[in-house]
């Protein structure tokens, strides 16, 4: 049980970790293209294209780090909904 339990917590981690790691990047990359465009090609701002899309991926991991907290693909949610289904099934 101790096992299972330091396992979830790592995952927990890893993923605050990566978003963390990718939050970081995408401000420092996106503030250094949007300084690119503006001095460049201030006609056009295909910066947006990145901050959209790479912003996208960056709500995904914060959705996965803080809403989703229990994985739908693990174990320990799996080994959960089949004794819900037993008690449904007992009743």
């Amino acid at each position: 049980m101790s096992d299972s339990l330091r396992a979830r917590a790592e995952e927990r981690v890893n993923r605050k970790i990566k978003f963390y790691r990718n939050l970081k990047a995408y401000i420092i990359v996106n503030a250094i293209l949007l300084i690119i465009n503006g001095l460049f090609s201030p006609s056009f701002w295909w910066v947006m294209f990145p901050v959209f899309f790479w912003g996208i991926d960056v709500i995904i991991d914060f959705l996965k780090a803080y809403v989703f907290i229990d994985d739908f693909d693990s174990e320990s949610y799996r080994e959960c909904k089949i004794q819900k289904e037993m008690e449904k099934l007992g009743n």
